[in-house]
């Protein structure tokens, strides 16, 4: 039987189920954050958008990752939503600086959110974070906000996945990419979000085992890790 919330607004059990597993590192370091990006308005995506990003979310959840969005409407939120189906974990990092100015000024969802960041920052500033935060990039269907965090993770060399389907922001990458003359071979276009979704996660991970390490900073020792005992 469903749970029922207020309003009489009855909602998946799954969505509130407790998450399974996370794709930890041996070390028991590390979660791999996935961010999904994709357009808020998607009446120019085509008939698969969705269900394409619901997979997208699904398949970040079964992979023990989190999802990280932009906590707005439309290809995030379903894909979020997909992650909610396989009772996946997800963080939103909202352009508002408080849940009010979220709801009222910006008229963007608090649905499918477990952890929200109120970041104060805007569009502009909100994707900065949001890339930031994450291992890795899913860039869906979209618009010039997808374009800026796509060029964020671009920039930073952050894992990215171009999912292909029927609208045409992949070929507009592609196109970009080429224009750029700047060669990345941490770019992956695939139109299966379980594959795309197992090689980011696959490449991640490498990213973590390989970088991300934990210094024994006592007082006294600088946070840079520089001549600081590696413990991991």
């Amino acid at each position: 039987m469903a749970a029922t919330m207020s309003r009489n607004k009855f909602i998946n059990p799954r969505h509130l189920a407790q998450p399974g597993t996370f794709c930890r590192l041996p070390s028991g370091y590390g979660v791999v954050k996935v961010c999904v990006s994709g357009a808020a308005e998607t009446g120019h995506c085509g008939l698969d958008a969705f269900d394409k990003a619901r997979e997208v979310g699904r398949e970040i959840a079964r992979q023990g990752g989190i999802i990280t969005t932009g906590a707005t409407t439309g290809f995030p939120l379903y894909a979020a939503m997909g992650a909610k189906d396989e009772s996946g974990f997800s963080i939103g990092f909202s352009p508002a600086s408080t849940e009010r100015e979220h709801v009222e000024t910006y008229k963007l969802p608090l649905e499918y959110i477990d952890v929200m960041v109120y970041t104060g920052f805007g569009y502009a500033g909100r994707d900065l974070l949001l890339v930031r935060s994450s291992d890795a990039v899913v860039i869906g269907c979209g618009r010039i906000g997808t374009l800026n965090e796509f060029s964020i993770a671009f920039e930073d060399r952050r894992p990215l996945g171009i999912l292909e389907g029927s609208w045409d922001t992949d070929e507009l990458l592609k196109h970009f990419i080429d224009s750029s003359h700047r060669p990345n071979d941490r770019i992956i276009f695939e139109s299966d979000p379980k594959a795309l979704v197992e090689q980011l996660v696959e490449m991640a991970l490498k990213d973590k085992v390989e970088t991300n390490l934990v210094y024994d900073n006592h007082d006294g020792w600088g946070g840079t890790g520089k001549n600081d005992q590696v413990i991991l």
